[in-house]
Order: structure tokens, then C-alpha cells, then sequence
């Protein structure tokens, strides 16, 4: 009995997309390169079983920001555009977790409805931001501008928002102060609903989230889509008369690195059941652009390394003082840039890779 094509076609489909984890726009490949990963996502699995819940839900605080980092690494790193609106994105959907869980509640699985309907929105509003920026034909310096014009706006609109008017059902705005109160993610189960407050199991939900994010992006950037962001990078002159609509490419990029930024917004809502305006402010808008600067910025693994190196250490400097941390952080973009442009991570994964293929021969 032979296969059918039907059969088939599903088996060939998920070979191709096997076969994209590795490709030319990103690094890491062979079993040397997926063994280590399986390995640092097995410790990682197993660090709650060393550690308290504090240390485990500040870990878990570290995961939500990869997600921004890893859209920005897809807007600025692939396709070319540096933008300072992924906080205006977080913002927008912290906001709209807490509107809708403040008004459908906790119950039967709504606060990941509701995750799930912040995600879409925020990257709505990107797609949005994005098609008026790229069809407006705004290149180079000034998209940094704009997006940062509209985080600004943003931030300012929502500070104003302290009056009793400002509510939307059962959900006031209150201003500067933010929201809080809202539900944390809630999951339906037998003889009890499962609050995922800071701790253990919301640290599982966002790791499998993390792996399974990173190794759709990689997919993602070695497909022909990615190709393209690639080209578009580099020269998009050339691929415009090659027939592809750039504008589009740009914008399709933007949209997802502001889905991204929005799955962080509502994953940070969630975390601490409150979100303010301040996440949308200046300091917080610069923050993601030093954390994808300093691991490298044109590879996706890298970019989530060195978020995580970064966010370690900044959280290690607040403890003498936050413009110590800022201060560091500011001079590590500046060496970053003048001596390894490519990135930190970036560079030692390379010499780490010449160093293997010479022990190799």
C-alpha cells in the first residue's frame, strides 16, 4: 500500500519548515548548535526547582521583555527600520488587557482571550502606524522620529486620563497612576480555577512561549519573507524593480514586531496586575534599542541572548541607584557601536564558531 499525496503533502510541508530553523539569516545550526539550545532550555526548565518564588517570578519579569526585543530585532535588524514605537505597542495592549479583564473577568479562560485580543490589537495599530509611515514613503532617521512621536503622544494622552469620565465600562484609565487591579492570566481547570500569578507556573507559560516564539521567527526569517526583509535591508531599490512591493514588506514587518511588543505589554499587565503610562515614557522607549544593539540586532538568537545578559545586569545596577544603571547602559550602546557594531553576542558567537571549525580539522 502506497502513500497517498494527501498524506504526503502535510509530511513535505513539515520537512520544509523543519528545514527552515536553519538558513542563511540566522546563526546556528548542526547538533553542536541545537544540543546547547536544548541543554540552556532544560536548566532554564529546571532553575524553579533551585530557586524561590521571588527569584522565580523575576525571572519570569525577564522573559515577558524578549518578546519586544525579538519584534524589534524583526523591524530594525531584518528589515532595516530603527523604531522607538515598540513601547507605544506595549502600552497600548497593557491597557487593553486590563480594559477587557476589568470588564469580562477572570472566569473560564477570558484573561487569555483577552491576551489574545490585546496581542491583535497592538498589532493592528502597528500595522496602521506602519502603512501610513511606509506608504508615506518616510525612510531612515525619520521613522525613529515618528515612532517616537507617537510613543510620546501616546504616553502624554494617557497621563491625562485621572478624571472620573475617563473610563471605559468598569475599567478607569486614572491618569499617571495607571490601571491596576486587573485579573491576572487565569486558566480553567478541575476543582479550581489556576491563577499563574508570579511564580512557577507563569514562569513554564512563558518559557514554552519564548522557545516556541524564537523557533517561529526562524522559520519565519528563512523563508522566502525573510529573504526578502533581508534584500530590502540592504538595497531596496533592487528589490522594488525585482517586482516586490517594498512598502508592503515594511509594513508586514512592522506589524509583527508590534504584535510582538504587544504580547510583552499584556504578559507585563498580567504579571503585575497594574501598567502605567511611565512604561511608555522616553528612558522606556530607549531601553529595547540597547538590549537588541548590544546582542546584535541582524540575528534573532543573539537578540534574545543578549536581552537577557542586558536585563541581568541592569537589574544588578538598580540596586546602587537607576541612573547608575542608566548611565552603564548608555555607555555599553556607545562601545557597542564604535567596537563591535555587529553586536557583542554576535561577535563571540562568530569567533566561537572559527574556533570549532578549526578543532574540527
Amino acid at each position: 500500500m502506497t502513500p497517498t499525496s494527501s498524506t504526503l503533502a502535510p509530511r513535505s510541508r513539515a520537512r520544509v519548515l523543519l528545514a527552515r530553523l536553519e538558513g542563511p539569516q540566522t546563526m546556528g545550526r548542526g547538533p553542536a548548535f541545537w544540543g546547547t539550545a536544548f541543554l540552556a532550555v532544560a536548566a532554564a526548565a529546571a532553575y524553579p526547582l533551585m530557586a524561590d518564588a521571588w527569584t522565580v517570578g523575576n525571572a519570569a519579569y525577564f522573559l515577558i521583555w524578549t518578546f519586544m526585543a525579538m519584534g524589534l530585532g524583526v523591524v530594525w535588524g531584518y528589515a532595516g527600520a530603527l523604531s522607538f514605537g515598540q513601547t507605544a505597542f506595549f502600552g497600548f495592549a497593557g491597557y487593553a488587557y486590563g480594559v477587557l479583564t476589568l470588564n469580562l473577568g477572570a472566569a473560564y479562560g477570558l484573561t487569555f482571550v483577552a491576551l489574545a485580543l490585546s496581542v491583535a490589537f497592538g498589532g493592528l495599530f502597528a500595522l496602521v502606524i506602519g502603512y501610513f509611515m511606509f506608504y508615506g514613503r518616510i525612510q531612515g532617521v525619520f521613522i525613529g522620529i515618528v515612532t517616537l512621536s507617537v510613543t510620546l503622544v501616546l504616553e502624554t494622552f494617557m497621563a491625562q486620563t485621572a478624571g472620573p469620565q475617563w473610563r471605559i465600562g468598569e475599567a478607569r484609565l486614572n491618569g499617571f497612576n495607571g490601571m491596576s487591579g486587573m485579573p491576572p492570566l487565569t486558566l480553567p481547570w478541575f476543582g479550581g480555577d489556576i491563577l499563574l500569578y508570579p511564580g512557577p507556573s507563569l514562569y513554564y507559560l512563558l518559557l514554552g512561549l519564548v522557545v516556541v516564539c524564537y523557533l517561529g521567527l526562524r522559520i519565519m526569517l528563512n523563508s522566502r519573507f525573510g529573504n526578502v526583509l533581508v534584500a530590502i535591508r540592504e538595497n531596496p531599490h533592487r528589490v522594488g524593480m525585482l517586482g516586490y512591493d517594498v512598502r508592503l514588506y515594511q509594513m508586514l514587518a512592522f506589524g509583527i514586531g508590534g504584535a510582538f511588543a504587544a504580547l510583552s505589554g499584556a504578559l507585563y499587565t498580567a504579571w503585575g496586575q497594574y501598567i502605567t503610562p511611565s512604561s511608555m515614557g522616553l528612558t522606556s522607549a530607549a531601553l529595547p534599542i540597547v538590549w537588541v544593539a548590544v546582542g546584535g540586532r541582524r540575528d534573532i538568537t543573539a537578540t534574545l541572548i543578549g536581552t537577557l545578559v542586558v536585563l541581568a545586569g541592569f537589574q544588578s545596577l538598580t540596586i546602587y541607584g537607576s541612573q547608575y544603571a542608566l548611565v552603564v547602559m548608555g555607555t555599553l550602546l556607545l562601545l557597542t557601536v564604535l567596537a563591535a557594531p555587529e553586536g557583542l553576542v554576535v561577535g563571540a558567537m562568530k569567533l566561537l564558531g572559527r574556533v570549532f571549525q578549526r578543532s574540527k580539522r
